[in-house]
């Protein structure tokens, strides 16, 4: 039975990871694989037994070579095998590509210790049912510390296997903003994509020479993160995650689901048994605060960043990188919904989507800051939002920030979206925009639009299927969202981006059919809505639903198969 667990787990986390393609366009317009000597993967489990391990850079490192410690060392230093969880990513400027590790904790625990060290890959045990599949990195006895980073590969060397830069933070990724000018300190940013999850930016220590060296990857092995704090007046600033940062969260009462998870700490040892002593230090984890006079007890016993983690200050700053969403909690970096994407526009300005304001067991977002048209708060079909960085400068300390689009029906106040994902900003600096409904909130039949107390329940529903917009930033139509494309049954589109040239789009068809499979004879099913009109009247809607998909063959019978997409003019 172990020997089948184990390849039912390499087979898993060889599907995982990433791939890279040469693709060409032909004379006739048409895309077609060239399959260059660089084509590979780069797996989930790379380096376990064939010895292309990824490399890390920055102050994490000091903690993945420790040969002893409160957690679990896997004993490979600074080598790391795989990676997996991968999610939005993006270019540089210089060729490589920067790809994001997101839900790694289904794969490995995600807490760690207060020295930066790992649970024990057994707190995640294997699981396998017929949905779901988790703890592969129980089974390969991988440190949950070295996942959850930024990925760094350059597509046309063969021999780069990858490297996880630390000082860009550990977090559920899924984001990656560049900001590369000459003279200029880079910066680097991206978002977590929970719910009460933060914006980040780095910020390097040297300044970029030239845009397109290939040396520019250095610049991301030294610097600092930061995480966004948002004012409700449409201000904001940079806090640094560091050593000497106070301590400092807000309050769970001003966050959906007034709940703000916090470090457990390094605790103090108590003049006792010595056997005492090390139950005390053995800490790790995160507390769930959920109330306001916890914050004042934790201030009192915490003052900065350092005092949470253990070690000399290059290792404390190190598991506070591992430990990054935990720690911009304490110094109270703001909570927000689910943000999805960061994408820098020509002028500088960034471009922010949040997915989602409900709260859930992982937090919520600010009430103050995240608001539907009418002030509702939570609010669950999400923003679109631009921040300005103060005098347009990469590495200023504060910034303005205003939402450039909120979702919702536009009967109550919304453009007709709803939870928007991945952006894509054109040359003329207008943002493209693709949606996120979960399949299961997709296509359901809605009777009521109240809850049993007589309140407005969330309808994702009204919203059909995933789809694509485009949102002018500057002119007339400042404010409004155009419907560009609608997607496939059950599928979320992704990943879109263009040619230099900017004739192609392509777009990622992510999971078609993913409830109902394979559909069969052009089953489809009635589905009754209840639709509020723009003077507030309501009418019930009847909407034939296909069942499942074919896509892309459009024959009856034919399984769904993910697929990319090319769109030119």
């Amino acid at each position: 039975m172990k020997k089948r667990i184990k390849q039912i787990c390499q087979a898993a986390l060889i599907d995982q990871g990433l791939g890279v393609i040469s693709v060409r366009k032909t004379n006739d317009g048409k895309w077609e694989r060239t399959n260059s000597s660089a084509d590979r993967r780069i797996t989930g489990i790379s380096g376990f037994s064939d010895g292309k391990y990824l490399q890390a850079t920055g102050p994490a490192v000091a903690i993945f070579r420790k040969q002893t410690g409160q957690g679990y060392i896997d004993k490979l230093g600074d080598r790391i095998i795989g990676t997996f969880g991968n999610c939005a990513g993006g270019t540089t400027p210089w060729g490589t590509v920067l790809s994001a590790e997101e839900n790694i904790q289904f794969q490995v625990p995600e807490p760690v210790y207060a020295d930066g060290t790992s649970f024990d890959p057994g707190e995640l045990q294997f699981h396998l049912n017929d949905k779901e599949l988790y703890g592969q990195g129980n089974v390969f006895g991988l440190a949950g510390n070295k996942y959850g980073w930024i990925v760094e590969i350059d597509p046309a060397n063969p021999k780069d296997n990858g490297t996880k830069h630390t000082w860009l933070g550990r977090y559920r990724h899924e984001a990656v903003g560049l900001r590369v000018e000459s003279g200029k300190p880079l910066a680097f940013y991206s978002g977590c994509d929970r719910r009460g999850g933060h914006i980040y930016k780095f910020v390097s220590s040297k300044r970029v020479k030239k845009p397109q060296d290939k040396g520019n990857s250095e610049l991301l092995q030294t610097g600092m993160l930061y995480a966004a704090k948002f004012n409700p007046d449409g201000t904001g600033s940079w806090i640094a995650l560091k050593v000497d940062t106070a301590i400092n969260p807000d309050l769970p009462s001003q966050i959906a689901g007034h709940l703000i998870p916090l470090p457990k700490g390094a605790a103090r040892p108590k003049p006792a048994l010595f056997s005492d002593v090390l139950a005390n230090l053995v800490t790790g984890g995160y507390l769930e605060v959920t109330a306001d006079k916890q914050i004042t007890h934790y201030k009192n016993r915490y003052k900065r960043l350092g005092d949470l983690y253990i070690g000399n200050r290059e290792e404390k700053q190190g598991a506070i990188l591992i430990d990054a969403h935990y720690a911009a909690n304490a110094v109270g970096a703001s909570c927000t919904a689910r943000p999805e994407d960061t994408e820098v526009a020509p002028n500088g300005d960034l471009y922010i989507s949040f997915t989602s304001g409900s709260p859930s067991k992982d937090g919520g977002s600010d009430l103050r800051v995240f608001k539907g048209p009418k002030g509702e708060a939570p609010y669950e079909y999400g923003w679109v939002m631009r921040l300005t960085e103060d005098k347009n400068e990469p590495d200023a300390l504060s910034f303005k920030w205003q939402m450039l689009a909120t979702g919702g029906e536009t009967a109550a106040g919304g453009l007709g979206f709803a939870n928007p994902d991945n952006l894509l900003i054109d040359r003329q600096g207008d943002v493209w925009m693709v949606t996120d409904i979960s399949t299961s909130k997709m296509n359901k039949s809605l009777y009521s639009r109240r809850d049993n107390e007589g309140k407005t329940e969330n309808v994702s529903s009204v919203f059909g299927n995933n789809t694509m917009w485009f949102l002018p930033t500057s002119g007339k139509n400042v404010g409004k969202a155009f419907l560009f494309a609608t997607g496939p049954m059950e599928c979320e589109i992704t990943g879109p981006c263009f040619t230099p040239d900017q004739q192609t789009m392509f777009a990622a068809i992510q999971h078609p059919g993913e409830a109902n499979g394979i559909r069969e004879n052009n089953t489809s099913k009635t589905r009754e809505i209840m639709i509020t009109t723009t003077t507030g009247e309501e009418f019930s809607q009847k909407r034939q639903v296909p069942i499942g998909s074919n896509w892309p063959s459009k024959i009856p019978g034919n399984p769904p198969k993910p697929s990319i997409v090319s769109i030119y003019s």
